[in-house]
């Protein structure tokens, strides 16, 4: 194969991947308006994601995370076994 065809089998889901997200983020701009990206925390599982944040909400900030405020869900099943002997 030439140079050229494997560089462009390569590139070309990049590219296609990067056409649709843009397509529908204009789509959303569209229908939405303007939206503030920000980090997330979900406090059952523990991470972060980026996501749409309301206008009336801040974003999440990694310097205030504290670990030790976080709900382990195996603690918590653990805690509830030992409670049931």
């Amino acid at each position: 194969m030439e140079a050229q065809i494997i560089a462009l089998v390569i590139l070309v889901p990049f590219t296609l991947a990067f056409v649709y997200a843009g397509f529908h983020e204009f789509r959303r701009y569209k229908t939405e308006g303007r939206a503030t990206y920000g980090l997330a925390f979900d406090e059952e599982t523990g991470t972060t994601h980026v996501t749409g944040i309301p206008d009336g909400k801040e974003a999440y900030n990694p310097d205030d995370y504290d670990p030790s405020d976080y709900n382990d869900p195996d603690t918590k099943s653990g805690e509830a076994e030992g409670n049931k002997s």
